[in-house]
């Protein structure tokens, strides 16, 4: 036995049996709309039932048209829509795992014209706008749903999950922030909850008992006119003698402008909140968002938090989550670290989702690590991200590998990003790539500049440059002053002064002026209740406040920044889609000054001087920390006309610069170990 006994034990239903409390929660994958990617998506959940997870819940699959996320997207309406979804709960019972189709009708956030919802109020982030639901639509509506759970148990699901979460069209029921009806289906909680209430009766009469009905209900609105805990409690305990078998947590709308899932979030955040919504029923209830490594999980459990703990992206990460915790191994977990950048990101591009520290996920069958028929003496030059992945891939295949880095650790440009505030995660990737490098039996040769004349004289037959960027100095009179620093010098501990410009506004320039609004030495990562009190989240878990909103109090930046760029359009446009905005508004709320359309003339004494709108004028900074790019390292690439006895490949930022970009590094650093 381990240390986690309340992660591993089985959870009875009475009339089924969960193998243990971890559930891999419901996440868009974008293999759930088509059905010729059904195999695929098979293939990605039997990886994670495989893996040891208890119960699985797919990516929202829509009861009808209207609730479609996308155009024609994924549904479950028609017999032809079961065989699909067969391939897929085959392949989960095949590896002892229980899966749910969750049911998501996305409402106003339809990406569509023909959207619907409990009134007509479009969604600040959707440009369409919704049409009144009728009492007939609501009433067809809720036949839709009985009809897709029926089928879900024809397609040999163990159960669904209705989504009533995110904002999605539930939400827009349950709460005055949209459900502004004077109806049966508006007025007070008792009015707005009807919809819910009436779909889990319809579904229940039609599945009968032993078919497993979860609700994700939002716990925490975080948005104007949201609900309170009193009206929360008062949904929890009626869907409950409507018939639900667990309860799960919803944090947040989307269109919430607090964060609730990103990186700086600290973990287990809203922990308190499911504790006391348990409190109050007597049917399991599952805990959920920034829950990441065993110890977070088990303490939750442990405490009488939750009955279960809810993970979906700590599962792209690694499908083998719950059999390492199982077996002793959590040093050997690939931490999610909540980044969202090739998984949210994507979703709400319509892309299909993958994972940055693990770019198999959601394309087990395309990269496949298979055994080498002939194992190879493989040198990776370069110990950061892409240069471990590679390594690391190409041993565990058979390969022999030596990879060399001239610095005294391994972990490259992650060794800088994980002391900006919010991104302490990224101390896990390190940490999960050197427990690799050891496990594969990587010959790991720090403090070794290796020339090309060497390579060659090892003989070894193929050649990966992974040797990354250095940061792109300034061309201007007064570049080589004392305040005039790097990124890279900064974030290694530099002394900066208390006015400060920050030269290129990309992911590099906004990580360090966060970084710089900080005082040194402050706790990392941030205590709940500070993040709590920045945020304006009522921290009392029976809040009465609606939504859970109250006024942000944020603490005064420990210095003054500016944050200039050349180009003239909005600074942090180019950062993530479901991120970015989050560190737009913790710049903005500290009163960094953004400057967009700035050229850079001089640096002096007295400051930086600029142009700006035509306008030169003297920022009076004591510090100058320049962001403005990379360079790529690869001088150890032979040119196409050379001849050499190693085959030569170049991957991560030696092969572009360009801003940074961890999510192809690794991928790239994969990519070609798997091909050697």
């Amino acid at each position: 036995m381990t240390s986690y006994n309340h992660i591993l034990q089985p959870l009875h239903l009475g009339f089924t049996t969960i193998r243990n409390r971890v559930v891999m929660g419901s996440m868009h994958s974008g293999l759930e709309d088509r059905f010729y990617h059904y195999p695929k998506l098979a293939a990605y959940f039997a990886e994670r039932a495989k893996g040891g997870v208890g119960l699985i819940i797919t990516g929202g699959i829509s009861p009808n048209r209207q609730g479609w996320l996308l155009p024609a997207g994924g549904t479950m309406n028609s017999w032809t829509d079961v065989v699909n979804h067969r391939l897929v709960t085959h392949a989960v019972h095949k590896h002892g795992a229980k899966i749910l189709l969750q049911v998501l009708h996305s409402g106003r956030y339809g990406y569509h014209p023909f959207s619907v919802s409990s009134s007509p109020i479009k969604a600040p982030i959707n440009p369409f706008k919704p049409r009144q639901m009728s009492d007939k639509l609501i009433l067809a509506t809720i036949d839709d749903y009985a009809r897709c759970a029926y089928l879900a148990k024809k397609a040999g699901y163990d159960g669904i999950e209705i989504m009533g979460s995110e904002g999605y069209l539930l939400n827009q029921f349950l709460s005055k922030h949209v459900n502004q009806r004077d109806d049966r289906w508006g007025g007070d909680i008792h009015g707005r909850m009807r919809f819910a209430v009436e779909i889990v009766k319809a579904i229940r009469a039609r599945v009968g008992e032993k078919f497993i009905l979860c609700f994700r209900l939002s716990l925490l609105d975080l948005v104007h006119d949201g609900n309170t805990m009193d009206e929360v409690i008062v949904v929890a305990q009626a869907l409950e003698k409507a018939g639900i078998t667990l309860l799960n947590t919803g944090i947040g709308w989307h269109e919430a402008r607090v964060p609730t899932i990103v990186t700086s979030v600290p973990r287990a955040a809203f922990a308190d909140v499911t504790g006391y919504v348990k409190k109050h029923v007597k049917i399991p209830v599952i805990a959920s968002n920034r829950i990441n490594m065993p110890d977070t999980a088990e303490k939750i459990l442990a405490s009488g938090q939750a009955d279960m703990v809810q993970m979906a992206r700590p599962f792209l990460a690694d499908p083998y989550w719950v059999s390492k915790t199982a077996t002793g191994r959590v040093d050997e977990i690939n931490t999610c670290i909540a980044c969202n950048q090739a998984c949210l990101d994507h979703a709400f591009k319509n892309e299909r989702v993958s994972c940055l520290v693990n770019p198999q996920a959601c394309h087990e069958t395309e990269l496949v690590y298979l055994k080498a028929k002939k194992p190879k003496r493989i040198a990776v030059v370069g110990g950061g991200v892409a240069g471990m992945s590679a390594a690391t891939v190409a041993a565990s295949r058979g390969h022999q590998v030596t990879l060399f880095e001239a610095n005294d650790d391994v972990g490259g440009q992650f060794n800088l990003a994980k002391v900006v505030p919010g991104k302490e995660e990224f101390h896990e990737t390190i940490r999960y790539f050197k427990v690799q490098l050891k496990k594969t039996g990587v010959d790991v040769r720090l403090n070794t500049k290796i020339s090309r004349e060497q390579l060659e004289r090892e003989g070894y037959d193929d050649v990966v440059i992974a040797t990354g960027v250095v940061p792109r100095g300034l061309k201007i009179d007064g570049a080589d002053l004392p305040q005039v620093l790097s990124y890279a010098d900064v974030l290694k501990g530099a002394e900066v002064g208390h006015r400060v410009a920050v030269i290129g506004a990309g992911g590099i320039g906004f990580d360090v002026s966060e970084f710089l609004l900080k005082p040194p030495h402050q706790p990392q990562p941030q205590p709940l209740a500070d993040w709590q009190r920045e945020w304006g989240i009522d921290p009392h878990p029976d809040y009465i406040t609606e939504g859970g909103l109250v006024t942000a109090e944020v603490d005064v930046p420990y210095r003054q920044i500016f944050l200039l760029q050349r180009k003239t359009t909005p600074l942090g446009i180019g950062l993530g889609k479901t991120s970015g905005w989050v560190h737009r508004a913790q710049l903005n709320k500290h009163h960094v000054r953004m400057m967009r359309g700035v050229q850079y003339k001089a640096v002096t004494a007295e400051g930086l001087w600029v142009e700006a709108n035509g306008i030169e004028q003297l920022l009076r900074v004591d510090t100058v920390v320049v962001c403005a790019g990379q360079e790529s390292v690869k001088h150890l690439m032979p040119r196409e006309d050379e001849s050499t006895l190693a085959k030569y490949h170049v991957i991560g930022g030696a092969k572009f610069a360009g801003e940074l970009d961890a999510k192809r590094a690794i991928r790239e650093g994969a990519e070609v170990a798997a091909t050697l």
